[in-house]
């Protein structure tokens, strides 16, 4: 692994030394581990991703808080980051879990040019970049397992992005905080027209963050996203079909 030039000292000179919880989570990947947070502190800063008062605390609220998810995502399937911005969560996901295929999914291009410098930097080669909003993607992209999301939006506006991109009996993982068992039930009418057939909360990361990573999972049956959105993938697929055979 080849690493960039040394990041120069501006916000990055108020990065803290890796903790040794870092170690343990990321494992043989702690040096590219190491690196993003490097990039997120100089580059991420400097183009506005993430803010300059971030960064004293980038290991414990960000990368470490985002990697546990791990904890609760099966193995070896396809994963959709929704919102990605600046490669939270799917970022430290990819470099926990090489298993995995990770799209990132961002709108802004200010954010796809720096994930994908990241995702070269580091030789993510198991993670793609995809400039487009979730509802533009639709029928666009194959489904996926499992759609991960940081605390993007509110749980029923968040689940109506993510949800529709899941195969039938995927998951969505949203990292949530205090309040997240009150978002749920604030959105059970939401997530029910969405298909959605089981929700939970969950808390990852015991013995490696402080306070745990809190994770709503959003589990749906054989129609996610609901009637609406199935009509949607069926026309998408078959225009894909018609564009083809031209």
């Amino acid at each position: 692994m080849r690493y960039g030039r040394t990041v120069p000292v501006t916000e990055a000179a108020q990065l803290p030394q890796a903790p040794e919880a870092a170690r343990k989570v990321f494992g043989e990947y702690f040096p590219e581990a190491v690196r993003y947070a490097e990039l997120l502190a100089d580059a991420g800063v400097k183009r506005g991703l993430i803010g300059p008062r971030e960064v004293p605390r980038l290991w414990e609220r960000h990368l470490l808080n985002c990697a546990v998810l791990s904890e609760v995502v099966p193995e070896g399937v396809t994963v959709c980051d929704v919102g990605s911005g600046a490669g939270l969560p799917g970022i430290p996901l990819a470099l926990v879990r090489p298993d995995l295929k990770i799209t990132l999914l961002e709108p802004l291009l200010r954010r796809t040019n720096f994930l994908q410098e990241v995702v070269e930097l580091l030789g993510l080669d198991h993670v793609t970049v995809v400039r487009g909003r979730a509802e533009e993607v639709l029928g666009k992209v194959p489904p996926v397992h499992v759609v991960t999301a940081r605390a993007v939006a509110p749980l029923d506006r968040l689940a109506g992005w993510g949800v529709p991109l899941l195969r039938p009996y995927g998951e969505m993982l949203a990292l949530k905080g205090d309040t997240a068992e009150e978002e749920i039930q604030g959105a059970r009418a939401a997530l029910s027209k969405l298909g959605v057939v089981e929700t939970s909360v969950l808390h990852v990361g015991e013995g490696l963050v402080d306070p745990l990573s809190t994770v709503v999972r959003v589990e749906v049956g054989e129609s996610p996203g609901g009637v609406r959105f199935a009509a949607k993938r069926a026309k998408a697929a078959r225009t894909s079909r018609t564009r083809r055979r031209r």
